[in-house]
């Protein structure tokens, strides 16, 4: 830690919050220099829905490196890009009816999310895009300005302009219609909001606070683009790739976006791949129009692409997914209610779910506690106000069990601590 502590800038996050040197990992379980095992629930911010070097990924990615594969192509062709390719089309896309072309923008979430909102402004010739409150969408100065958190948006430096943000789902109260206030806004001439893009969104807002938008709204927030002509972009990049149960998170409501995000968890293994799916007819780019050096990782496409033929294949994973899950929010609400003078929420879908407390600072006290006792966690929300609860999808029960109890244990502590915990049962 003395030489991070050094040489490494200021900007570093979260070896703050988890202050050990990590070594190995394997599976749901993290192992540092010092010999100690740490239980993840954090799964690298969802870019580990897997788990940590799992073995049905390994093994192929050993092979190609050994066998001197191509490592570094630009977008030219590889024979690990081709396959890629195919399987992602013929395991995910076809059997959801789903058609796109597929770029491959760079390397990151912000990536994808960049080149759709350039192609958004390219095919319509308009300038500004709808986000929403509480939005996260990455760091470059296109996210950051359909991003809501101040923090992240004041490190840009200069004015982020040519977007507007909307009420989220719940914004305000489970009462208030934010798509038909989105919906006036449009329609109305004198709402001083200029003609859109696109609209992006995230289904489940990871980074805001798990704040999860009702399939309804969804539903509607399509149907609004559409009548008025506008694109819908779905950054699933940390809700995707099976982190609320299906592949695409937005699957349920039976939307069709224009434009899909995608990174994280894409490439299986913790490598950096993304991925902005277009709609045909909107694969409007010049060549080299948008490129970038590391537009196609090969390693990531090895991984990948076995990752979607082991887990994918069939529903397996999806069912047990969304079994996990209901046991983890009725375990959360158990928890809570354990002390009614503590004022908390439980909000969530599949193993992406979270605990909004008041005071906010409850939530960043009991994740500490949890690392105290060796288990990996973070906050979310705008004022880090939700305790975040995200194993990786392959956890097992008995790992869930006793996660969720080191979670439970920490909890009492602090509330006790606090003296909200007295009449604890």
């Amino acid at each position: 830690m003395e030489t991070i502590n050094e040489l490494e800038s200021q900007v570093r996050g979260y070896v703050r919050s988890f202050p050990v040197v990590f070594q190995w990992g394997k599976g749901v379980r993290m192992h540092t220099e010092d010999d100690v095992d740490y239980l993840d629930f954090f799964s690298g911010a969802g870019a580990l829905n897997y788990g940590h070097n799992p073995d049905p990924l390994k093994q192929p990615l050993l092979d190609y490196i050994q066998a001197d594969g191509v490592t570094h192509s630009l977008d030219m062709a590889s024979n690990t890009k081709s396959k890629f390719l195919e399987t992602f089309n013929e395991v995910i896309l076809q059997p959801r009816g789903m058609e796109y072309k597929m770029q491959f923008p760079g390397p990151t979430g912000t990536n994808a999310v960049e080149a759709a909102l350039k192609l958004a402004r390219k095919v319509t010739g308009r300038e500004r895009i709808v986000s929403f409150t509480n939005a996260f969408h990455g760091m470059t100065l296109g996210a950051l300005a359909v991003t809501g958190n101040a923090f992240k948006r004041a490190g840009a430096g200069v004015p982020l302009g040519h977007a507007t943000s909307m009420p989220y789902c719940g914004y305000f109260d489970d009462e208030t219609d934010t798509a038909a206030y989105l919906e006036a806004m449009l329609e109305d001439s004198s709402s001083g909001l200029d003609k859109p893009a696109a609209v992006i969104l995230e289904t489940v807002q990871a980074e805001g606070g798990i704040n999860v938008a009702e399939m309804e709204w969804l539903q509607r927030i399509e149907k609004i683009c559409r009548d008025h002509d506008l694109l819908l972009i779905v950054d699933d990049i940390q809700a995707g790739v099976g982190r609320t149960g299906p592949f695409f998170s937005f699957e349920p409501a039976g939307i069709k976006p224009d434009l899909i995000c995608l990174s994280k968890s894409l490439s299986g293994y913790g490598l950096p791949l993304a991925l902005t799916l277009i709609r045909p007819d909107l694969d409007e780019w010049a060549p080299g129009e948008h490129n970038g050096t590391f537009r196609g990782n090969n390693l990531a496409f090895v991984t990948s692409t076995h990752a979607i033929k082991h887990y994918w294949s069939d529903d397996a994973l999806e069912k047990d997914i969304l079994r996990k899950g209901e046991i983890v929010r009725e375990r959360l609400q158990k928890m809570i209610a354990r002390f009614p003078e503590f004022k908390a929420s439980v909000r969530g879908r599949g193993l992406i779910n979270g605990i909004d407390c008041e005071p906010a600072e409850v939530a960043n006290e009991v994740t500490a506690g949890c690392f105290k006792r060796h288990l990996l966690m973070e906050t979310s929300g705008a004022s880090d106000n939700v305790i975040k609860v995200m194993p990786p999808l392959i956890v097992d029960d008995a790992d869930l069990k006793m996660g969720l109890d080191i979670l439970e244990e920490s909890l009492e502590e602090v509330l006790r601590q606090r003296g909200i915990a007295k009449g604890a049962a």
